[in-house]
């Protein structure tokens, strides 16, 4: 009676062929998929879009790298629709902005005489940093 009582789940090799990420269609490359691609051939029009929901036969998984140097045939159009639920990338008009912020920050002491030229400044306060104030000793 020598034999195995091993289940079929115990003597099983583990396998890392099935994962349960896409990965991009393209040959050799294993990296994530993040697009998709189907070519509508009536129109010679390749369309370029955000990963669909699920995996389907007619169309390619494409990873970053893979979907931004996508080109198509001659004479084929290629449609590139863009991801909603991507974060937008900041405009010029953000950055300025953020620019602005930062000197405005910068230059504490330029808001407080500001802000004190209009009204009486508090005889107490001797300093202004942002929203701090630094204020004298009663004793002195």
């Amino acid at each position: 009676m020598g034999e195995s009582r091993r289940g079929p789940l115990k003597s099983a090799v583990p396998s890392n062929v099935v994962s349960p990420v896409r990965r991009c269609s393209r040959t050799a490359c294993g990296r994530p998929a993040v697009a998709t691609l189907t070519y509508v051939y009536a129109d010679s029009t390749a369309v370029l879009g955000p990963l669909a929901t699920y995996a389907e036969p007619h169309c390619y998984d494409l990873c970053a790298e893979h979907s931004e140097r996508l080109t198509a045939p001659r004479g084929w159009e290629v449609v590139r629709l863009l991801d909603s639920s991507a974060p937008a990338r900041p405009s010029g008009d953000d950055l300025e902005a953020l620019a602005n912020a930062v000197r405005e920050a910068a230059r504490p002491q330029e808001r407080a005489a500001e802000a004190g030229g209009g009204r009486g400044a508090d005889p107490m306060e001797v300093a202004r940093r942002g929203h701090l104030r630094v204020l004298r000793s009663p004793d002195n």
